[in-house]
């Protein structure tokens, strides 16, 4: 007879830990509230409510020693987790007050978009006028938390984890594959964490003397910080209703190169700090990585400069404009292909085809080791180097053609786990997608075929806005409480790249 062989308590004990430190990161916006004397006693005791449950789990097992599969059911519960302790604040804050984060389901769909970095919200109107400065800084935080990754962070903060540190990341890491940067895995963390760090100061500052100089009149050093936060994680939060739109073009070519950036295998900046730099422009999915994204970024500048996919509202006209067609795509581009989900026109308002031309770029996704979502550009080459080899097969049969990329034989079990990969994300997509529809129409909301594949893809990429109602001056706050739920589900398997999440749901995984 099987028996359970995962030491479940040894994962949540652990889990406990983490939330404590996840308290320890609510200091923040709580400075924030004394600064501005608005929300203290809500992160008062959203601080000693998230200590206490992480205490509480933490008595679980006081002496925690994680195997392969406790380490794998450890990376799961904590996202999970963190995105349920990540409500308090929400539901603290409103209530009595009428605020649509006074739901559950809402606050539970605001944290896990924040800590996922998806970036789709239910807030409703978004101004510091409705909601306070720290909380809006608290839903920034979870976004910065979320982008290089809370295990990442865990490992190179915590010793008790280093010695699992390898199975954690990798089962974390957004990729098919983990770069080992130094021996010692705990090393690797805290270079993937100092160089995420590096790049965060330097937005916020350039943003703020953007201000300081008279270019962005209205990006304080509150609003240098909040989206420094959100767009080194490709998160798109952004404590402003019209997104970047907000502000002005010299806000938006700054934010353009970080984006970018952010997009990119943290990995090989740390090549480039070691004197490596040939390992930087020799990387296969670097160069395909900045090939889309100009690519892209050219044709998309085309359509909007003859008025092939107008921009109606925010953002201006571009027909005819060369420098702000080239801005409002290569934004776009920059925003929406690495999942960013930040914007600078309402281009839901576009001409269809337009939008259509935006759903492609989604799907392209950033690179493996950074904070991109989607399905990553090392994927796709993997995938269309297979499908290459399988039509050489066909007319060479016995034809023996390894898969390289950068000159280096891709082992066959990756290549398979990327297959496997791809075959379920687009799977979840499309199923993703019926019941978006479905559930919507359930109670009188009749979203068109755009909005529903849109929200999908926008959830499982963790990308954030989607088309039309869903777009990026629009609100999830409309769907019925079920899609919301699923697509809670789909934010939380999309990030964890659906295999670690998966898994759990298999009896293989808790048998021996």
């Amino acid at each position: 007879m099987s028996a359970v062989k995962v030491e479940w308590r040894t994962s949540l004990a652990v889990t406990g830990t983490v939330l404590k430190l996840i308290a320890a990161a609510m200091a923040v916006p709580l400075i924030v509230a004394l600064v501005y004397g608005d929300d203290l006693l809500v992160f008062g005791a959203s601080i000693l409510i998230t200590i206490g449950i992480g205490m509480a789990l933490e008595r679980l097992d006081p002496e925690p020693d994680l195997g392969p599969r406790e380490a794998l059911l450890l990376v799961a519960i904590v996202w999970f987790a963190v995105a349920a302790v990540g409500t308090i604040p929400y539901l603290l804050a409103g209530f009595g007050t009428g605020s649509t984060l006074a739901n559950p389901v809402n606050a539970l769909f605001e944290s896990m978009s924040g800590f996922t970095t998806t970036g789709a919200t239910v807030m409703g109107e978004i101004s510091t006028d409705q909601h306070s400065h720290a909380l809006l800084m608290w839903r920034q935080l979870t976004q910065w938390l979320g982008g290089m990754g809370i295990i990442v962070l865990m490992v190179a903060i915590l010793p008790e984890l280093a010695v699992n540190g390898a199975e954690l990341i990798q089962a974390e890491a957004p990729g098919p594959q983990l770069q080992k940067l130094t021996p010692q895995i705990q090393e690797t963390a805290r270079v993937l964490w100092k160089v995420y760090f590096a790049f965060t100061v330097a937005l916020a500052t350039v943003l703020y003397l953007l201000h300081l100089v008279g270019y962005a009149p209205n990006m304080d050093l509150f609003n240098a910080v909040s989206h420094a936060f959100t767009t080194m994680p490709t998160g798109g939060f952004s404590p402003k209703a019209d997104s970047i739109a907000a502000f002005s073009a010299a806000v938006q070519w700054a934010i353009i190169p970080f984006m970018v950036v952010a997009g990119v295998n943290f990995g090989l900046f740390w090549h480039v700090l070691t004197g490596e730099t040939r390992n930087f422009f020799r990387d296969s999915e670097f160069r395909a990585y900045l090939g889309a994204i100009a690519a892209l970024t050219a044709v998309l500048s085309g359509l909007l400069f003859t008025g092939a996919a107008p921009t109606l509202e925010i953002g201006g006209a571009t027909e005819g404009t060369f420098e702000n067609s080239l801005r409002q795509a290569a934004f776009q581009i920059g925003s929406l292909m690495n999942s960013t989900g930040y914007a600078t026109s309402d281009f839901a308002q576009w001409s269809s085809y337009g939008q259509i031309y935006l759903l492609f770029a989604m799907f392209v996704g950033g690179s493996a080791g950074s904070t991109g979502g989607g399905i990553k550009v090392v994927r796709w080459l993997i995938v269309l180097k297979t499908l290459h080899r399988e039509l050489f097969r066909t007319s060479h049969p016995n034809a023996v053609r390894p898969i390289r990329l950068a000159g280096r034989v891709v082992d066959e079990a990756a290549i398979r786990g990327v297959m496997a990969f791809s075959i379920l994300y687009l799977l979840l997509f499309g199923v993703g997608a019926v019941f978006i529809s479905l559930d919507a129409a359930r109670i009188g909301i009749d979203l068109t075929p755009l909005e529903a594949i849109g929200g999908s893809l926008a959830t499982i990429g963790n990308i954030g806005p989607a088309f039309g109602r869903l777009g990026p001056f629009g609100s999830y706050l409309m769907l019925p409480d079920t899609t919301k739920l699923f697509m809670v589900f789909l934010m939380w398997i999309g990030r964890l790249e659906i295999l670690p999440v998966l898994v759990l749901f298999t009896g293989a995984f808790w048998r021996r």
